[in-house]
């Protein structure tokens, strides 16, 4: 059995954090982890820094409390600020004190998916190998 990586057991911890909110999901994402709490996107890790999601009314807080927003360079030499902060680091040492950071994040997080459209369904592409496998249709012989 592969002994887990430090990423992946500070990733286990960070979802330890949050587990008082619900069922929490943690997923592999561009060389970091996303966490889900209830199937919601509540937070990511980049690095050995975890980062809950934020909004106008919840980023005062963060802010007020020292944290900073989570940044980055794209490939296109772009620079990017996310809306997701870093929590002050008393809270990252008992899921008691992450609570109220995390009740916030969700909150945001459920904000961001309220404002949202409903995205539309998307069509199902056809593939080259599933056409292949459809008979072609045969034509009927008239009757004349």
């Amino acid at each position: 059995m592969a002994t887990p990586s430090p990423r992946d057991e500070f990733a286990g911890w960070c979802a330890e954090l949050l587990a008082p909110l619900g069922p929490v999901r943690v997923r592999r994402m561009f060389g970091g982890h996303g966490l889900y709490v209830d199937e919601v996107f509540v937070a990511l890790i980049a690095g050995d820094t975890l980062y809950l999601k934020t909004d106008d009314l919840s980023r005062p807080a963060f802010e007020a409390a020292g944290g900073h927003a989570f940044e980055y360079t794209g490939a296109d030499g772009r620079h990017a600020v996310m809306s997701y902060w870093t929590v002050p680091a008393e809270a990252m040492e008992s899921p008691a004190q992450m609570q109220p950071w995390a009740r916030q994040a969700l909150a945001s997080a459920l904000r961001a998916r309220a404002s949202n459209p409903p995205a539309r369904p998307r069509a199902p592409r056809a593939s080259a190998s599933a056409a292949a496998a459809t008979p072609a249709r045969q034509k009927r012989p008239t009757q004349g």
